[in-house]
């Protein structure tokens, strides 16, 4: 089985969460959009959908799913999206693709979150994936700085601007042995917007695609 038919693999089967009359919190990325593809062929028995970014605003809307707004929703009965990273205990490193915030914001007011992704996403520690840290402009060196101060890496990622206008800054070599207090610790720095790591929100159910198939934790 082929990587992206790993990716596709996970995403048809978080299919089987999607209920009648539901609105789903949908993610950004190469395996959620497996997911909406897969979305739209069920798109008569859901509501609506809320996206994670623009990007996967229009690819919904391409396949004609109606996007709602989260301010009028309420909290969102299931939330799909993939991940850079996953642990056994469903942690994960997330914004490779730019959409952290959104994507932490969307599965917060979520009641599950089901994350889809192939098996090489899964990790005995996380880490190796560099962090994104989205981070308001003018406070980027600032961030930086404290960043070195707790032992990460920062690098400024040329030329991208998220949905929200902001910068981001991926850590390498970060310790993410706690990965709880490290998300915590980094969201104190003043000018942080969101880290990628999700682990005081984790994933409630993660499907990995195998070349034999997919497997469940949770």
């Amino acid at each position: 089985m082929t990587l992206d038919e790993m990716k596709k693999a996970a995403a048809e089967a978080a299919l089987s969460y999607v209920e009648s009359g539901m609105v789903v919190g949908v993610g950004t990325g190469s395996t959620a959009n497996h997911f909406i593809d897969g979305l739209a062929r069920i798109k008569g028995r859901i509501d609506g959908a809320v996206a994670s970014s623009q990007a996967t605003a229009e690819r919904l809307k391409s396949h004609g799913i109606a996007v709602l707004d989260l301010n009028s929703t309420g909290t969102l009965p299931l939330y799909v999206d993939g991940a850079d990273e996953a642990t056994k205990h469903l942690h994960l490193i997330k914004g490779g693709g730019g959409a952290l915030t959104r994507e932490k914001i969307v599965a917060a007011a979520s009641e599950k979150f089901v994350c889809i992704a192939d098996a090489g996403k899964l990790v005995g520690v996380l880490g190796a994936f560099p962090l994104p840290v989205e981070v308001i402009p003018m406070a980027r060196s600032y961030v930086a700085r404290q960043i070195v101060k707790l032992g990460g890496e920062p690098v400024l990622r040329d030329g991208f601007t998220t949905d929200n206008g902001n910068v981001i800054l991926d850590v390498h070599n970060m310790n993410l042995v706690d990965p709880v207090e490290t998300e915590r610790r980094l969201d104190y720095v003043a000018g942080v917007v969101c880290n990628g790591i999700f682990a005081m929100r984790p994933a409630d159910v993660l499907l990995l695609g195998t070349d034999s198939g997919v497997d469940k934790l949770d």
